[in-house]
């Protein structure tokens, strides 16, 4: 599935240098046909030590991780609701997008000026997030006077969407996100052909400095105050270093591995930025492997098999029979499929088997 993530941040918080460090992690555009040819794409491998294992097991000609699409866009500034800046870019831009990750600076250094003059990350949230309520307040506005003549005809559709569009407008005006308001399925289906950018997931990254002032590291009140912004939000976080994630991005292996422990960094940012948008965006893994190749596919948690086949081919979906199914560390312990079947451990399913993360499977079509 064709999945993007909108990088969206004030000026300086860090942002583009976090793009930069993403792209470095670039895999081959023609193995994603979604792939939109843009300087400001880049499409990024989803971090899995499976597909490698795998891939070495089926000794296979090609490995193609899943993937995710980044997209930097433009800078953010007040009043982009607007027009301001590159206000109409920036919002059409996160239109097209399934998530935001929301670049907000922690730390202090005086030669690198914030737009605002200080460092105050709740503060940085506020403003971006009071600009996307503000866009969206006027697309739900706009959208109110379309329907109302539909309304006044009395037409059923059309009363259900204006008391759902109140309801998320009243949320609007107390500057809560389109996503605070409780909705059923069917209330979300007809608000997702507005494309309200605050019923976007939003995953927030606290962009830190190596040896630099950081909030967390100095136990400063103003993370205190990010982190029950953030918990008051419902929101999922990440630290990043973004500026030796770049620097590290050229490095492999031993060398990398050197570089990050003489910085004091122990985690890697930009992997665990890639998970946790996947977990954030409720999705997961399901592999293919052969000699050809050995393959990550993403799709939704909980999809049913003829579902997590439409990742391969739309087709796969509609003419699905069955398929065949065993769970990778089970195929790699087995030694073999040879050896697998004999144990019992390949499964044939139906149209109603959820697929689980981690499964292998062979599709009957």
């Amino acid at each position: 599935m064709a999945l993007s993530i909108g990088i969206v941040g004030l000026p300086n918080v860090g942002k583009s240098t976090l793009f930069n460090a993403l792209t470095k992690k670039s895999v081959p555009a023609e193995n994603y046909p979604f792939c939109t040819i843009d300087p400001s794409v880049g499409v990024v491998a989803v971090p899995d030590e499976r597909l490698e294992i795998l891939s070495k097991f089926s000794n296979s000609a090609k490995t193609i991780p899943a993937a995710v699409e980044f997209v930097d866009i433009a800078g953010l500034v007040k009043g982009a609701s607007e027009g301001e800046g590159l206000g109409n870019k920036f919002l059409a831009h996160i239109r097209e997008v399934d998530a935001i990750a929301e670049v907000v600076r922690i730390f202090e250094d005086d030669n690198i000026v914030h737009v605002n003059g200080k460092i105050d990350p709740t503060g940085d949230i506020e403003t971006i997030n009071l600009e996307l309520i503000f866009a969206d307040a006027q697309t739900v506005t706009k959208h109110l006077g379309t329907i109302e003549k539909d309304v006044k005809r009395g037409v059923k559709e059309a009363i259900k969407e204006k008391e759902l569009l109140e309801k998320i407008s009243d949320a609007l005006s107390k500057g809560n996100l389109a996503r605070s308001v409780q909705l059923t399925a069917d209330e979300i289906q007809i608000v997702g052909n507005l494309q309200l950018l605050t019923m976007k997931p939003i995953l927030y990254v606290l962009n830190k400095k190596a040896h630099g002032r950081n909030l967390d590291e100095l136990g400063d009140e103003r993370f205190e105050k990010l982190m029950s912004c953030l918990k008051n939000l419902g929101a999922h976080h990440v630290v990043v270093d973004a500026g030796v994630e770049q620097d590290l991005s050229a490095l492999e292996g031993e060398e990398k591995e050197l570089f990050r422990s003489e910085l004091g960094v122990k985690d890697d940012g930009v992997n665990n930025l890639i998970k946790k948008s996947y977990e954030m965006l409720g999705l997961m893994s399901y592999f293919t492997t052969g000699e050809d190749e050995t393959r990550g596919w993403t799709v939704k948690v909980g999809s049913t098999a003829p579902v997590a086949g439409q990742a391969i081919h739309t087709d796969f979906k509609d003419k699905f029979i069955r398929a065949e199914i065993i769970f990778w560390k089970d195929l790699i312990n087995a030694g073999s499929y040879a050896k697998a079947r004999e144990k019992g451990l390949v499964r044939i399913e139906g149209k109603e088997y959820i697929v689980k993360d981690g499964d292998v499977i062979e599709f009957r079509i």
